[in-house]
């Protein structure tokens, strides 16, 4: 039956499943999924499965090529060609295996910390309650929630991104369960674009003290390289050009013939990102005997506040009036998955866990608000199709 749920009678029915989060939450916590061990990320994806399939959902685990593998949940009774949502997440995390040794898994007084519980373990049973709480109610929504959740978001998301892309041009709306930034909850309705530029200088060695003049130092060069990148920096824009790491050279007695550099760039707009990614891709040596050579590029475009992302936006403003929530909207320097999803369709990202610590070893997760969270997600999901979503 398509009807609106009652914003209040969602909530009552979260708050009522706190224990039943709660027990799926360690579930998932406690299969410890670090990103760079594929092997590890089978036995969550399949506690989440578990949690999905009474759901009416069949749920396909994906291969990898070169991560553990991804996560597609479509509902059984999907009417072919009809719209669709997607409910975009992640099942790994930073934390290598044994950080439960040390960081166990932990809950008192509505406080829950854990590896991965806030990045973004609690985001995944925000989903399963969202549909939970509508299949409760017996709210069928108009728009068929897909789900996907991938095993390499947290190092660029490489394997996974041609699956995202391709569900981003199906769907008329994705909802990112990335954790909400800060203890106010607020949604990330802009993302900085992010890129990666390996920068390799090849030069020509000699001996330091007897022949110093047949070398060419590619140390020399990279120093110019580097000062030029950071002239790229300019914060009224948001643009920021970071050499993270350097090395180089051989011995201190020979003029160094290689050196290479790793930058980190962040931009909050596409315009920019092109201008910048030209200047980086234009610089040429300036050493007599050295080659300047630029690899990497964008791995994250620019998630902009379009006029779609705009609108879906204040419509979770407007339903989470319903709930109490004083929702705000944040601008951000780290990247998602939302950032590719933005380029096709109608995106709001940071509609996870409230909490904090994420990446840090104090990471925690507020359940009180958290569930208040899901409750929106799944008024979210019931909504009727937005008659503007193809703008």
């Amino acid at each position: 039956m398509n009807r609106i749920p009652h914003a209040s009678a969602l909530l009552d029915w979260m708050q009522a499943q706190e224990s039943m989060a709660l027990d799926l939450l360690e579930r998932l916590a406690l299969c410890e999924s670090p990103s760079s061990d594929p092997g590890s990320q089978p036995a969550v994806r399949s506690v989440l499965a578990e949690a999905l399939e009474p759901l009416g959902l069949r749920v396909r685990a994906l291969p990898g090529r070169s991560s553990g593998g991804m996560l597609y949940a479509s509902p059984k009774d999907r009417r072919r060609r009809a719209p669709a949502q997607l409910m975009l997440g992640h099942y790994d995390t930073v934390w290598p295996s044994g950080t439960l040794e040390t960081m166990p898994y932990e809950h008192t007084d509505g406080v829950v910390r854990g590896p991965g519980v806030f990045d973004m373990k609690g985001g995944l049973v925000m989903m399963v309650l969202a549909l939970g709480g509508l299949a409760a109610l017996g709210v069928q929504p108009a728009v068929a929630p897909l789900i996907f959740a991938n095993s390499d978001e947290e190092i660029g998301s490489r394997d996974s991104r041609r699956f995202i892309e391709a569900l981003a041009r199906r769907v008329i709306r994705v909802f990112v369960l990335e954790p909400s930034l800060g203890e106010a909850g607020r949604l990330k309705t802009s993302r900085k674009g992010i890129a990666r530029f390996t920068i390799s200088v090849a030069g020509q060695a000699a001996h330091a003290g007897l022949e110093p003049g047949k070398g060419a130092s590619a140390i020399l060069e990279l120093s110019h390289v580097i000062q030029r990148l950071f002239e790229l920096n300019d914060p009224d824009r948001g643009v920021t050009v970071n050499v993270g790491t350097i090395d180089g050279g051989l011995r201190p007695n020979v003029v160094a013939p290689e050196s290479r550099a790793v930058v980190d760039v962040r931009v909050a707009g596409a315009e920019d990102a092109r201008r910048i990614e030209a200047a980086i891709r234009g610089i040429t040596a300036s050493t007599p005997g050295t080659d300047v050579r630029v690899e990497g590029g964008f791995g994250r475009p620019p998630m902009e506040p379009t006029e779609r992302n705009q609108r879906l936006w204040k419509r979770a403003l407007e339903l989470g009036a319903g709930l109490d929530l004083d929702l705000e909207q944040a601008a951000v320097g780290g990247g998602s998955d939302g950032n590719t999803t933005s380029l096709y369709t109608a995106t709001l990202d940071g509609l996870g866990p409230v909490g904090g610590g994420a990446h840090a070893p104090d990471e925690h997760l507020l359940l009180d608000p958290t569930l208040r969270r899901a409750a929106l997600l799944a008024l979210l999901l019931a909504d009727p199709p937005d008659p503007g979503a193809d703008s």
